[in-house]
């Protein structure tokens, strides 16, 4: 949790790390698993006013979030503690797992469907035996599933800039939350934006769907503008060029001609960011064999 508008980060600083846990969730999982999560969790099922028992109401949403991400074996125990960061989980082999909140969520219980999400996640993580090297991209992936499986729009729903009573769950940035949300979007045409209350966190959801949508233009995607095509057209030829000292190509966006032999593009799938390659010779189609989907190409 971070605090005062001064200390959250904006932009896309760990996009390569989220990219990567995109890719890593689909090695995992397979497109079929990946597709049984469908439906996000819904607003009403982790509603929690004043009126409810703190600890009933934070055990139940703890067993919505269990029951979202199928760990029908898992157990949660739920406690409050004076702390540093929102939440910690205790790994364990289970079938019983220990969550402490800070206690601030007391008296903020509209954020702790989204401290437990995170935390549920380590637990579907680690019991997937599934992880990053390091804390940092260790987290970033946490963070990457909760949300890309249909949980974490409550982590960006808990993103707010309100001068010294700011915050952030989370180790991605707002705009990075808002670009794996805008990705799920795109897989499962489901669209979250009706469900922010924080006008922040539909503004970063735009910001990261905007660069979602320029990942689904970029060359050799047929979608691709015109600019980008015709800087596209540059680079082919000078791949081809073999005379001594011809330039180089320039780097593409993403995209990487290969060869001798059959002229080849590479370029990383806007859906799950695993490289594709296909043959350079003009209008084709291209199916990613990690997420299925089905690419419209102008190589």
């Amino acid at each position: 949790m971070a605090t005062g508008g001064k200390d959250i980060e904006h932009g896309f600083p760990h996009i390569e790390t989220v990219r990567a846990a995109v890719t890593a969730l689909y090695r995992r999982l397979s497109h079929d698993t990946v597709s049984t999560y469908a439906t996000s969790v819904p607003p009403v099922d982790v509603a929690f006013d004043d009126s409810e028992d703190l600890y009933l109401g934070a055990q139940r949403i703890a067993r919505v979030m269990v029951g979202h991400l199928r760990l029908p074996q898992a157990r949660v125990v739920v406690g409050f503690r004076e702390m540093e960061h929102a939440a910690n989980v205790e790994l364990t082999a289970g079938p019983e797992y220990f969550i402490e909140l800070n206690e601030r969520f007391k008296t903020h219980r509209k954020d702790i469907g989204a401290a437990l999400a995170h935390e549920v996640a380590h637990v579907w993580l680690h019991r997937l035996d599934l992880s990053f090297p390091g804390t940092r991209d260790n987290e970033i992936l946490t963070d990457t599933a909760t949300t890309y499986l249909g949980a974490g729009w409550l982590l960006l729903d808990a993103y707010r800039e309100h001068g010294p009573f700011s915050q952030k769950l989370g180790y991605l940035t707002p705009e990075e939350f808002g670009y794996v949300l805008a990705q799920r979007a795109q897989f499962f045409d489901e669209d979250p934006a009706p469900w922010f209350t924080s006008p922040q966190a539909y503004d970063a959801y735009t910001a990261g769907q905007a660069m979602a949508r320029r990942e689904a233009r970029r060359p050799p995607l047929a979608a691709a503008g015109w600019t980008a095509r015709h800087r596209y057209a540059k680079d082919r030829r000078a791949a081809r060029d073999p005379r001594p000292g011809a330039p180089a190509p320039a780097a593409g966006d993403g995209y990487a001609f290969e060869g001798p032999g059959p002229e080849r593009v590479s370029f990383p799938c806007p859906t799950c960011h695993q490289r594709i390659r296909v043959p350079v010779r003009g209008r084709v189609q291209a199916r990613c064999g990690l997420c299925k989907t089905l690419l419209d190409c102008d190589t």
